[in-house]
């Protein structure tokens, strides 16, 4: 059984190996792999390993954090804009209030003036049709006669 094992474990992997050169022949006869390779970068990477390597840790490292970070910005900004909706909703109720308070004034202020102009044109007027009105001059006074017409066409005349 002991001498089953290192055969079986041996062939395990050789299984492996073969699948992991399968996978390696697959990963780069892709097309944009290819691609990469020709270019100066991939050039350069290839014929420093070490520092391939390095960039690909770095790469695979930083993705954790990067998309922390982005995930942050776009929670951020989307509660900042439900933020400034509901602000700026907050603001136009509150200015919608305010408008509808001081136009209640306006109008409430408009009509006072708007009666108080009334009323005093009313008494105004009265007063004046009282104390120029010829009916008054000959109730106060009979015995004077009014030669308003009179004096007028002699003054017309000169």
């Amino acid at each position: 059984m002991a001498k089953e094992e290192p055969s079986s474990t041996s062939r395990d992997l050789q299984e492996l190996q073969r699948k992991l050169s399968l996978l390696i022949k697959s990963f780069q006869n892709n097309s944009k792999v290819v691609a990469f390779m020709k270019s100066p970068v991939g050039q350069y990477l290839d014929r420093h390993p070490f520092l391939a390597l390095t960039v690909l840790v770095f790469v695979i490292m930083s993705a954790i954090p990067v998309g922390f970070f982005l995930l942050f910005v776009v929670l951020t900004s989307l509660l900042a804009l439900v933020g400034v909706i509901l602000l700026e909703g907050l603001v136009v109720s509150v200015g919608g209030l305010t408008l509808l308070c001081v136009l209640g004034g306006v109008g409430f202020v408009s009509l006072i003036l708007s009666g108080m102009t009334l009323a005093t044109y009313m008494v105004a007027s009265s007063f004046i049709n009282y104390w120029f009105s010829p009916r008054a001059l000959t109730q106060q006074n009979p015995s004077v006669t009014c030669h308003l017409s009179t004096d007028l066409e002699a003054l017309h005349q000169e």
